[in-house]
């Protein structure tokens, strides 16, 4: 019985070509989306959850409790004496690590004797952990462990990626010596496997947290976004039981007045971004749980309108098979007999339109991931929850797509079906179909306005002022080491002489980037140090003039190893004074460095415009200068940059030479922005595809249902303009009341969205204009398609009798 009815339901899809390559294709990106969706966030979901211990693993977190503007917020720069503390103070606490992360290393292969043989860049991966921090996470060893290669401070583990590109063969590297930033010496002890693209900690060289003296420190006010510290917590306790502990040991270390708190963080957590803190992770790369939301509320919407479109094309089809139904009634056949013959169809369909939607996936998994920036693997559509999926996704788009017409099919009078005289004449069943005609266009409309919400953000974000100067300007990584900077004269005069080259800083970093240090001070001899952490550059004087940044008062450093302080706006807040001039010459304390404020910048982004203007003060110093600034006269970028390279690689012949310019540096912020509204544009031009299948099924269920009316028409005159006029007006009432709806719920969310940033766009009502016409005009064409089709039949045909 079975077989019978799956070999009817193949000839039947043979017989109906049109109308099963019109659901086919429907479902098949409905369920394409779906899939590509589920890949996507299962890798976003899996990250370091491979680890045994990982619901015992924590992050340390400073919670930073700031009365006023902004309140209580998260920071994840673990002060530097804070493993130390853990360990004495918390004894329970077997395992702990700090961990510090660095990059922009230049590495140097040595042979036996000593020679340099070959030179790398490592731009991140590089890493520093306490010997306990492999016994919390479970990375594998392919040679060494964590207690023996990383006892001692010269030492240095490797993955078997960075060994095989150092050495050739990973069993090579083992006792070999690399040379790091031309001042460090040490031996590889150890090879990892390489590690898995779902975790924040992606090694590349790895040393031992002793090398960088930090297990020495006992200065509470220092900290970077490089430093975390992770732990154990022992079977049974809970961050709930251990932070009140964790606080009370942690306050003892800070003054009595002091507000701020310590956390710990879940290790779940870690991956996803919150808008109002700064846990950034080692990764780099965070995502928002609403971002994850709204994917997969993407792909029910997109997997809905397929479904919706199968019910349009089916209902559309019922007309032409009456006399199937009429003669299987006559010959006894059942309603349940009916629907079961057409649910075997159904699913059929679905069952052809999966495994399309599996090419289709294959095929799109690798350009998405690109898109993304993410390592996507085809194997994932092969994994156990991606099968259970695909069982998921048959039955339920059978059942939904499915049953509504097989209910309406087997519900045909047999004689009225036989005598050719069946017209479906329900309301109840026309306004069903304009319901989920309006159902499709307000979600198709939402992702359109959507679409172009977010474009427009990118935009503002692409050519909206950072307060400085990013054109033409390139940023070269400078050795840090004390052989290098002793050459910072000779090489800042070389520099200005090659033709090109407009000006010339030297620095810790750029005005605006991810990688900053934050300090706390005190000022105009405070007894205590402030509670606000600011971010701290050290630059030379040439630094305001090469990147534009404007001096609202006072005057620019007097040389760069003065003990000298400049502040930007935003500063003026935090010290309670409203003229910049009432803070020049006032002292400043920050650690190590004392002097005098003697000037103040205009305000500028320093960390993109998601946030709001950062505290910034700078200092010239050169032992922090890790960064060179070069302005270039425009049209002139290639031959100066080659001129740069020859000079560096004769001044630095050890280190490669590494450039980029600060205006793909600023895009960088907005990376993840930019790949989503990629991918919301792919699903917009999929929703409005999927919605002109459904316009198309409607249109033909109309044309089938009319073709006796429009023979009368044309019969008496009427014009093909006329009768396409007829049939296009009742989906533009539809399309227009699907806009009403589709817009306030797009401005809702819109409007919500942008509120993580701090700078953002107005949302004007042209937008909306904008996404409405796109969606009417593409119906139109959808629509006259077919109802020039209907107007072009000879009147004689559509009138005749039988």
């Amino acid at each position: 019985m079975l077989f019978n009815q799956i070999k009817s339901a193949f000839r039947n899809l043979l017989r109906y070509k049109n109308y099963s390559l019109f659901n086919i294709a429907g479902l098949a990106a409905g369920i394409a989306v779906c899939i590509l969706i589920a890949v996507i966030i299962r890798f976003e979901t899996s990250f370091d959850d491979f680890h045994k211990n990982k619901n015992q693993l924590y992050r340390v977190l400073m919670e930073y409790h700031h009365p006023g503007e902004n309140g209580i917020f998260y920071g994840a720069a673990a002060p530097f004496p804070l493993p130390s503390m853990i360990k004495k103070d918390l004894p329970d606490i077997k395992k702990s690590s700090g961990v510090f992360s660095f990059g922009n290393d230049q590495i140097l292969v040595l042979d036996q004797n000593g020679k340099v043989v070959k030179r790398f860049k490592e731009n991140k991966g590089m890493f520093a952990v306490e010997p306990e921090f492999f016994d919390m996470f479970d990375f594998k060893w392919l040679a060494g462990n964590s207690r023996s290669s990383l006892s001692d401070k010269n030492s240095a583990v490797l993955t078997k990626e960075i060994a095989e590109k150092y050495f050739g063969d990973w069993r090579n590297a083992l006792g070999k010596t690399i040379k790091l930033d031309n001042r460090l010496l040490v031996k590889v002890t150890g090879v990892l496997e390489n590690v898995p693209a779902n975790t924040d900690f992606q090694f590349k060289i790895v040393l031992p947290y002793a090398v960088l003296g930090l297990d020495k420190s006992t200065d509470w006010g220092s900290s970077s976004d490089s430093h975390g510290m992770y732990l154990m917590l022992p079977p049974g306790s809970t961050a709930a039981t251990f932070d009140p502990r964790l606080r009370a040991e942690f306050k003892k270390y800070r003054p009595a007045d002091d507000k701020d708190e310590i956390v710990v963080q879940s290790l779940s957590e870690i991956h996803y971004y919150d808008a109002h803190s700064h846990t950034q992770n080692f990764l780099g790369r965070t995502i928002a749980k609403s971002s994850l939301r709204i994917l997969w509320m993407i792909a029910a919407f997109i997997l809905i309108i397929a479904c919706v479109n199968f019910i349009n094309l089916a209902t559309a089809q019922a007309v032409n098979r009456a006399k199937e139904v009429g003669v299987r009634k006559v010959l006894g056949s059942g309603k349940w007999q009916l629907r079961m013959h057409f649910l075997a169809e159904t699913f059929l369909l679905v069952l052809i339109s999966v495994f399309l939607a599996m090419i289709i996936a294959a095929f799109a998994i690798p350009r998405v991931g690109k898109i993304l920036d993410m390592p996507l693997s085809l194997n994932a559509m092969y994994s156990k929850e991606m099968i259970l999926f695909f069982l998921a996704l048959l039955f339920f788009v059978t059942l939904s797509a499915g049953f509504y017409p097989s209910v309406l099919l087997s519900g045909f009078n047999p004689i009225e079906a036989l005598k050719s005289r069946l017209s479906i004449k329900s309301n109840k069943g026309i306004s069903l179909r304009r319901s989920l005609v309006v159902f499709q266009f307000i979600i198709a409309q939402g992702l359109i306005i959507c679409t172009i919400i977010m474009l427009l953000q990118m935009n503002y974000f692409n050519r909206q002022s950072m307060g400085f100067d990013k054109d033409n300007i390139v940023d070269i990584t400078f050795p840090g080491d004390s052989a290098s900077n002793s050459k910072i004269d000779y090489l800042n005069a070389s520099l200005h002489r090659i033709p090109g080259v407009k000006n010339v800083s030297f620095n810790s970093q750029p005005p605006a980037t991810d990688d900053n240090n934050w300090y706390d001070f005190k000022y105009d001899h405070a007894l205590k140090y402030n509670e606000q952490y600011s971010i701290m550059k050290f630059v030379d004087p040439a630094y305001f003039q090469t990147f534009g940044l404007t001096l609202v008062a006072g005057r620019n450093f007097s040389s760069d190893t003065a003990h000298e302080v400049i502040i930007n706006e935003r500063m003026l807040q935090e010290l309670e004074t409203k003229n910049p001039e009432d803070v020049i010459n006032k002292q400043i304390d920050i650690h190590d460095l004392v002097g005098p404020i003697v000037g103040v910048v205009k305000n500028f982004n320093s960390t993109g415009f998601k946030d709001k203007y950062s505290r910034v003060l700078f200092a010239p110093k050169r032992r922090y200068y890790q960064h060179v600034g070069v302005k270039l006269s425009s049209g002139e970028s290639f031959e100066a940059i080659k001129s740069i390279e020859n000079l560096w690689n004769k001044t630095f012949p050890d280190y490669v030479f590494e450039y980029h310019f600060m205006d793909e540096a600023v895009a960088n912020f907005y990376k993840q922005e930019n790949q989503l509204a990629q991918l919301y544009k792919i699903f917009a031009a999929i929703a409005i595809f999927l919605g002109c299948l459904g316009l198309y099924g409607l249109a033909s269920y109309m044309a089938a249902q009319r073709i006796k009316e429009v023979g009368i028409r044309k019969v008496l005159g009427a014009s093909i303009v006329s009768i396409v006029y007829l049939f296009s007006k009742e989906f533009v009432v539809l399309i227009s009341i699907a806009f009403l709806i589709a817009s306030p719920l797009a401005w809702y969310f819109m409007h919500n969205w942008l509120q993580d940033y701090a700078f953002r766009i107005h949302i004007g009502w042209w937008i909306f204009v904008m996404g409405g016409l796109i969606c009417i005009i593409i119906a139109l064409a959808t629509v006259s398609y077919r109802a020039i089709r209907a107007a072009v039949v000879n009147p004689v045909t559509s009138l005749r009798s039988e």
